[in-house]
């Protein structure tokens, strides 16, 4: 399972995203796991939002304690959603004053939540696009933003989707993390495109390690992501044995990851779900090295 060699492993680049806890067992949650994965020494992590922006404070809290009491490069989310310029531009300017220097820049969801139609805010920025010029306006950001190998629900179609992601990345990205996906044949004719259409930033592959199967179906459906048949194959027969079920789960991302290297692609942006196991198996099945942190357990 683990990458042909050693010097294969070493120039695979991962990356996290968390998400700001929601109550005290929750964050007790998030900081063992961050303790747990940091050593496996990303290039970075990402903390999200929310639906419709509305865990701004707890994001600013829990980016304010990556960034003071972890070795980890971390970026925040930012959206546009249901804020004027000046609003979203002082969000910034917070952000900074904590040493944010990277955003992922979303429009984000429509504050009525998955199928409710979006409607910018009158003195505010209309898509991510304009947020990312929005951004290089105000600083030097390192940003990153969304891309869609299956199409963003909400897009006419996928020219329409690439069509944004090159407006994005005109006006200043720096790469794109794209939605998770398990069809990799689909994602190499995606990125064909996407490079047929001028865009040259990273395109980082969203992997996506399923903690639980029936859960990431209903959530895939609300974001557009295909669930393959092969999936509901590979885990028949393991609903009530959480060891083997966990065990083919980081075997289906590893292998996905495996697959994608052999085709070129060299950066990996891993969705946690403030879990840490899973991740690490996924990690360990590659043959990726730990490299205890400078100030490994600061964030427990």
């Amino acid at each position: 399972m683990a990458l042909k060699n050693e010097a294969q492993a070493r120039n695979i680049g991962i990356s996290f995203e968390f998400f700001p806890p929601k109550s005290e067992e929750m964050e007790g949650q998030l900081w063992n796991t961050v303790s747990e994965l940091q050593d496996w020494d990303p290039d970075f992590v990402s903390v999200t939002y929310g639906a419709g922006g509305t865990t701004k404070a707890p994001t600013l809290t829990a980016v304010t304690r990556f960034l003071s009491q972890t070795p980890l490069a971390t970026a925040s989310h930012l959206t546009c959603v249901g804020a004027t310029k000046e609003e979203t531009h002082q969000m910034i300017e917070t952000f900074r004053k904590v040493g944010v220097t990277h955003f992922v820049a979303l429009r984000g969801d429509a504050p009525g939540g998955a199928g409710a139609p979006y409607q910018p805010h009158p003195g505010g920025y209309a898509n991510a696009a304009e947020l990312v010029a929005g951004l290089k306006s105000v600083g030097d950001f390192e940003i990153s933003v969304s891309a869609y190998p299956e199409k963003h629900p909400e897009s006419r179609d996928t020219a329409a989707d690439i069509d944004m992601l090159k407006r994005k990345a005109d006006n200043g990205a720096d790469r794109a993390l794209t939605q998770f996906f398990f069809d990799n044949d689909n994602f190499e004719r995606y990125l064909e495109r996407v490079r047929r259409a001028g865009i040259s930033i990273p395109i980082v592959p969203g992997i996506m390690p399923i903690q639980n199967l029936t859960q990431l179906k209903r959530f895939a459906g609300a974001c557009g992501a295909v669930i393959p048949a092969f999936l509901d194959e590979r885990f028949a027969g393991f609903d009530d044995k959480p060891e083997e079920r966990a065990k083919v789960a980081a075997d289906v991302a590893a292998e996905q990851i495996e697959d994608l290297v052999r085709r070129g692609i060299r950066d990996f942006h891993l969705y946690t779900m403030n879990r840490s196991p899973l991740v690490s198996a996924v990690l360990d099945n590659l043959g990726l090295s730990r490299r205890p942190a400078k100030n490994a357990g600061a964030a427990a």
